[in-house]
């Protein structure tokens, strides 16, 4: 695979698939101009709209007619010379013209490959380039935001800001290594220690502001758990807003996870609807019930819905503690939802151990707005607070970070060696060029663009 700094010449759809008014073949490469010149029949010039007409360089026969863009590097976008074709949005003629450019000798862009060639150039850098994905994948106004003040550099300037204050605070630790015998009263009065914490307190806040951006940008799991009958997928209709799943009497309707996409106050998310929880004979309802199980480890909240009327008469704690016993191994965030509340005269005192207890009515609509606060407070949800985009990727680089502060403090409280004082800043202040990509291995590189869509 060449690398883009090869500056080979690649091609792709900038719009989406499927027919529209316009779409846009992009090229970038050192040959961009040669080929557009060939296809539009004249020499391009930068910065200037053109309306041309699109030509097969062997036939000239006419493809479409529309507009031409050119961009001289290192001014534009990847940072190489970039071309945009505007054309009428339709399949076939994007096609024809994408083929043509390639028969001229263009190659297809992997995906992200415009980004990452961006990013490689020093046009943005890696947490920028990921914004650009998630403005693209926003599901809210919110979002979309928080994305937009990731990629003009809000959340980088505030990651290299931190950068610099650990590069100083290096500094001045590699210099007491080194001149061990000067006076160097920084150490000595302990003034290192503050400036340490100060720092370690500044990107604990950072950590907590960005993981309100990863919500927003990554959304939540969350799994309707609970026996056969309670009402988890009349529940997920109704937080939905649609007839997403079957309900019936029939004990066992649903046998494997259903999910549905949807935006709760600004966070997107995924309910997963899964099978009843008992024992049964039948092999594909053990597979259901398998899977709900195990999607009720792996999401980021779990609902543990009860049907109100089982509970009503009987020995509620020990009823609650089995059904909870029943999940295994739970995630930290579970609400026990106690659904067909409208079907009791009277509510019994429930009260579980660390688990909010929100009462419904799926069928009536009745408690779902408490749910939906319920929701998003139990994973610290606050999207007005959002600033920007972040990911999972840099909230564990942040924790990389902290966790090299944290060892460095008690390095210093017990009067280690300096030198372990400094390979922990050393650590912290790599684990922060992750972010931005100052220090990001290839690999990491690939994963990162790959997720992009072609064109893009």
């Amino acid at each position: 695979m060449s690398s883009p700094l090869d500056n080979d010449l690649i091609a792709a759809m900038a719009t989406p698939p499927g027919q529209g008014g316009i779409g846009v073949i992009r090229l970038s490469g050192g040959d961009a101009f040669a080929v557009a010149r060939q296809i539009c029949g004249e020499s391009l010039v930068p910065r200037q709209a053109r309306f041309v007409r699109f030509r097969e360089a062997d036939t000239k026969q006419v493809i479409d007619e529309g507009l031409a863009l050119a961009f001289t590097g290192p001014a534009s976008f990847t940072g190489e010379d970039v071309v945009e074709l505007h054309c009428h949005g339709s399949p076939v003629v994007l096609q024809r013209l994408l083929d043509e450019a390639c028969g001229l000798g263009a190659r297809l862009a992997r995906p992200g490959e415009f980004s990452e060639r961006a990013f490689l150039h020093g046009k943005m850098d890696l947490a920028q380039a990921e914004a650009v994905a998630d403005l693209i994948a926003s599901t809210s106004v919110s979002a979309a935001r928080a994305a937009v003040r990731s990629l003009q550099g809000e959340f980088s300037r505030i990651i290299r800001d931190t950068a610099e204050q650990l590069t100083q605070l290096r500094v001045f630790v590699e210099a007491c290594i080194d001149f061990p015998d000067e006076d160097v009263e920084f150490i000595q009065a302990g003034e290192i220690q503050q400036k340490v914490r100060a720092v370690r307190d500044d990107l604990a806040d950072l950590r907590d502001r960005s993981q309100q951006g990863r919500l927003l940008n990554e959304g939540l799991a969350v799994a309707l758990i609970g026996e056969p009958n309670a009402g988890k997928s009349s529940l997920l209709n109704a937080l939905s807003g649609e007839d997403a799943a079957i309900v019936t009497d029939i004990p066992g309707t649903t046998r494997d996870l259903l999910k549905v996409d949807l935006v709760m106050h600004g966070i997107p998310l995924r309910l997963v609807d899964t099978a009843g929880l008992r024992d049964s004979e039948d092999a594909v309802e053990k597979i259901g019930v398998a899977r709900a199980r195990e999607q009720a480890r792996s999401a980021d909240l779990v609902l543990v819905v009860k049907d109100a009327t089982q509970i009503a008469g009987e020995e509620v704690a020990a009823n609650l503690d089995d059904l909870l016993r029943d999940i295994e191994t739970m995630p930290g965030q579970v609400i026990l939802v106690i659904n067909k509340q409208d079907l009791l005269r009277q509510r019994p005192a429930v009260s579980v151990a660390d688990c909010p207890v929100c009462w419904v009515s799926a069928l009536q609509g009745t408690g779902l707005a408490e749910l939906r606060d319920q929701v998003l407070a139990s994973v610290g949800a606050r999207p007005a607070e959002a600033q920007f985009t972040a990911r999972a990727r840099h909230i564990d680089s942040m924790d990389q970070a902290l966790g090299c502060l944290d060892i460095a403090l008690t390095n210093l409280a017990e009067d280690q060696p300096t030198e372990l004082v400094a390979e922990e800043l050393w650590s912290a202040h790599n684990a922060l060029g992750q972010i931005v990509g100052s220090v990001t291995p290839d690999d990491l590189l690939g994963r990162i663009f790959s997720e992009f869509c072609i064109g893009k």
